[in-house]
């Protein structure tokens, strides 16, 4: 049985820009009070601390938004204020999300010497071009630069690319792809590009103003992306996620496992024994909530057993290494087999999806790409 850990999760909400595939919790200041909001997210996360005293805390991830667009001495009071309020794993994990601009850049230093202890860089794209469509605002020479910055800085970083972009082909991935593994260290992020409702791609599509690889041709990429980081010693720990042995991020294996994670800042989600807590979306409405008693949560929800055991199959089938019986069966509180439906798990054996494994069940690769599919027929 795996130990899913307990994290932390601290939201940052503000960008220079909002990225027109972007559908988090995102929002774009002209200015912003680094003292207001140090102050809130000190409070929250002391107030969560009451709530879950003697918790071991196994990681901690500064997302957004742009985290690195906070101050690092936020950062580095929010670590040793965490240090404080619960006992921390020796092995601690600390991620900040960061873009590669110059800026933010030159501040990569000042957030290792705050405790940063891993760095998640969000490159996108090795192409100028393509960095333009995805309205980055670095080039692929900043991106350069940072990634040297990083290597030099941190222990261990990581970064992202988006693909199954317009006009890609499969070769033109395969060439991109190449570069990126000559470029890493432990850990890649691999997204194919897809447009959600409400973001500036989703008109923009619709309107015809560019057009996505059909599904042969994403397939296809998915499946390069698989032999290429397979073949580098950077396999698929998870869908979009490849790492050397050892070194998978250890706070998203939390959320993929069914572990307990505190969300602090607005629109942050946590879990608590079965319990879905979130936050106000809306960076003011959260703050003024913090300064009037101490937390922003917009709603407390009690997960039904059968809702709770369904989210880790979901999360759980997106592991390479699939789903853990004995640990499904003391996170969930009833065992695996009886929950999925043997007519859907036969026919996805047959087909070659989903296989049994010594410890409980997995997709096969062929599963990981149809993985929604797969979770409806097991799940009817």
């Amino acid at each position: 049985m795996r130990d899913p850990g307990f994290g932390l999760y601290i939201h940052w909400p503000f960008c220079l820009s909002k990225c027109p595939y972007c559908d988090f919790n995102s929002h774009v200041a002209a200015s912003i009070d680094q003292g207001r909001w140090r102050r809130a997210l000190l409070a929250e996360l002391a107030w969560f601390a009451a709530a879950t005293p003697g918790r071991t805390v196994t990681s901690i991830f500064f997302g957004g938004g742009t985290p690195s667009l906070m101050e690092p001495s936020t950062a580095a009071a929010l670590i040793e204020a965490a240090s404080g309020h619960w006992p921390l794993a020796d092995r601690l994990e600390v991620t900040l999300e960061a873009n590669p601009s110059t800026v933010e850049a030159g501040r990569f230093r000042d957030f290792r010497a705050a405790g940063v202890n891993r760095l998640s860089l969000g490159i996108q794209a090795l192409d100028d071009r393509a960095l333009r469509f995805l309205g980055r605002r670095h080039n692929l020479a900043e991106a350069m630069d940072a990634l040297t910055i990083a290597a030099t800085c941190f222990p261990r970083f990581s970064f992202d690319l988006i693909y199954a972009r317009p006009g890609q082909s499969v070769a033109d991935w395969r060439d991109e792809l190449g570069r990126a593994l000559a470029l890493a260290g432990e850990h890649l992020s691999l997204y194919q590009l897809t447009v959600e409702d409400g973001t500036a791609f989703a008109p923009a599509l619709a309107r015809g103003d560019f057009v996505l690889p059909g599904e042969d041709g994403a397939a296809a990429m998915f499946e390069l992306t698989q032999e290429l980081t397979e073949a580098a010693g950077l396999p698929a720990y998870e869908i979009s996620n490849h790492a050397r042995p050892g070194a998978e991020c250890r706070h998203n294996l939390t959320y993929w496992l069914g572990g307990d994670y505190l969300g602090i800042g607005p629109g942050a989600h946590g879990r608590l024994g079965g319990e879905a807590i979130r936050q106000h979306r809306a960076p003011e409405t959260w703050a003024a909530a913090v300064e009037a008693r101490g937390h922003g949560t917009h709603e407390r929800q009690r997960l039904a057993a059968e809702a709770r055991a369904e989210e880790m199959v979901m999360m759980g089938l997106r592991l390479a290494e699939g789903i853990d019986a004995a640990t499904f069966a003391a996170q969930a509180g009833q065992p695996l087999w009886p929950l999925l439906s043997a007519d859907g798990l036969a026919r996805l054996e047959q087909g070659g999806f989903v296989e049994r494994t010594a410890c409980g069940l997995r997709t096969t690769p062929a599963g990981r790409l149809i993985l929604n599919a797969v979770i409806a027929a097991l799940l009817t």
